[in-house]
């Protein structure tokens, strides 16, 4: 098979690169580095998304089990994300590669401009032929502004970079039909082109103690994966040359693959859809939905019924039909004021505003991906 330079984003789980005693696995991690180098060695651009911060820290902060509450979790980050990442690096530089730490939080995704600015950073890193080491900074974010796990952050983190392929790691071999810890006749699920209700009723509650991301955070990802146009890997982490198969397509797990006619979501899209933080809510009339939705044109003045909530020009607001159903989420020209003083006016008032209310390209529907927009 031909040798295609790709941009590789992997995900590895704190199960899968630790003891059985919460520390640093220098075994694990020396697996995961050979294969990360083989596929450097190879051409292809490759960043890793990594947990294990609090569960390489925590038994040094002096707790016998990983704690529960969250300065304590934060304390332990403190302690081994310095720790995870003097691993990583010692261990690429014995074979010729620079690790980089980049730590994030939510609302570095959220802001569009940091978002920009982090997609700029991580590029010079990769045409540089650094290897980013991303995860998020859980030393100072709290509960409410956090991605929910590193299964999130590695789907968003490759539409970020417009990866090629998202290799998610975990502890199961990949996605069955069933949940085979309870099911011994579950059978493995080679390929998936669309992510049906079946397939979502059959994820199944966090199968570590270690790590926070179950099955169903694993499809979430995925879901965003594939709405980005980016083809996905679930393999289980340990399997010898998983990673380095799984980009060769020769790997044994569950590929998430995008069909040829999918219309993938653009940068703009796919910041609106998925990291954005929605301000307010614009209530439209059906011939409204219909034309936005069904026609692809973009919202016009005249056509919003009711504002909720105050934002800017610029921001990024949730779109509601009369009926309360929510459509899906656009940038707005005008205040909420400015929108408020134009729903009184007339048709021919209106004219005089040659802006649409909401773009279609700054507009992202819930039809266009599989699952809620704005989370």
């Amino acid at each position: 098979m031909t040798k295609q330079k790709q941009r590789v984003v992997i995900k590895i789980g704190s199960s899968s690169l630790t003891s059985a005693q919460g520390e640093i696995s220098r075994r694990k991690l020396e697996k995961l580095v050979d294969e990360v180098v083989r596929l450097k060695d190879d051409g292809h651009e490759v960043l890793l998304v990594s947990s294990g911060a609090v569960a390489a820290g925590y038994r040094k902060l002096g707790c016998l089990t990983r704690p529960s509450t969250l300065p304590e979790k934060q304390a332990a980050a403190s302690i081994g994300q310095g720790l995870l990442m003097e691993s990583y690096s010692d261990l690429f530089l014995s074979h010729g590669y620079i690790g980089s730490q980049i730590l994030i939080t939510r609302s570095d995704f959220s802001d569009e401009n940091r978002y920009n600015n982090a997609r700029n950073t991580i590029n010079v890193l990769l045409e540089r032929g650094i290897i980013p080491i991303i995860n998020e900074n859980d030393t100072i974010t709290i509960d409410r502004l956090k991605f929910g796990d590193n299964d999130t952050l590695s789907a968003k983190v490759a539409g970020l970079v417009d990866a090629d392929k998202l290799i998610i790691l975990s502890d199961i071999e990949g996605l069955y039909d069933a949940d085979p810890r309870k099911n011994q006749d579950a059978k493995l699920l080679d390929k998936v082109y669309d992510i049906t209700p079946e397939i979502e009723a059959a994820a199944g509650d966090p199968g570590s103690s270690v790590g926070t991301g179950g099955m169903k955070s694993k499809i979430d990802a995925f879901k965003i994966a594939m709405a980005s146009g980016i083809n996905s890997f679930l393999g289980k982490a340990g399997t010898p040359n998983v990673v380095y198969d799984a980009v060769y397509h020769n790997a044994t797990g569950t590929y998430f693959e995008t069909k040829p006619e999918h219309e993938n979501l653009d940068q703009k899209k796919q910041w609106i859809a998925f990291n954005s933080g929605p301000e307010g809510e614009v209530i439209i009339d059906h011939r409204a939905k219909e034309s936005i939705v069904e026609m692809k044109k973009s919202l016009l003045p005249m056509h919003v019924h009711h504002v909720n909530g105050r934002f800017k020009s610029g921001a990024v607001v949730r779109i509601h039909d009369l009926d309360g159903e929510e459509i899906g989420l656009g940038v707005v020209n005008y205040s909420s004021e400015k929108l408020k003083e134009m729903i009184s006016l007339t048709e021919p008032e209106l004219e005089s505003y040659a802006k649409a209310a909401i773009e279609r390209k700054d507009f992202v529907c819930h039809l266009e991906v599989s699952m809620p927009v704005g989370v």
